[in-house]
């Protein structure tokens, strides 16, 4: 069961949001990448192929890994400085690639069967699919807080 975020205040919400979720993408990403791309060469024909996925989660690892480090070094920063008005400026933009990020797990989603091991399947094709079913609910959890509790807090900051 995941550790309870704390968001009565911001600023710990944002290292919350830091240490447990970016940390753990981080974590995830590198074994992720490795077995989609094993399972797409070893498995090249078969008839349960995720044919795809490597170069999916490629690509939404690296603007995910793009979007943390924005927020980071700047997005949390200014939130933690108290400064609204540079955090509201680049909400609706995170929104827009939070949404994207839910496209790619649906591409996800649809490329592995809705991450239905088929048949038979090896132990990294497994592996695979367990580790992005954890991925994906990390994830989901992740967005959930920027986007309900975090961001909200400051989408009616007036800009100057």
């Amino acid at each position: 069961m995941p550790a309870a975020s704390p968001t009565h205040d911001t600023a710990e919400l944002t290292r919350f949001i830091e240490t447990r979720y970016h940390a753990r993408h981080r974590q995830q990403f590198p074994l992720l990448v490795r077995l989609a791309e094993m399972i797409e060469d070893l498995h090249d024909g078969d008839a349960d192929i995720p044919q795809g996925l490597f170069d999916t989660l490629q690509r939404m690892i690296d603007h995910l890994e793009e979007d943390m480090k924005k927020e980071e070094l700047k997005v949390f920063p200014a939130i933690r400085r108290g400064d609204g008005m540079k955090v509201a400026d680049r909400i609706a933009h995170m929104r827009a690639n939070h949404e994207n990020y839910r496209h790619a797990v649906a591409e996800i989603r649809r490329l592995t069967g809705d991450l239905n091991v088929p048949k038979g399947a090896c132990e990294p094709w497994v592996t695979l699919y367990g580790g992005l079913s954890e991925f994906i609910a990390d994830l989901q959890e992740h967005l959930r807080l920027e986007n309900e509790v975090l961001y909200p807090s400051f989408e009616g900051t007036t800009r100057g």
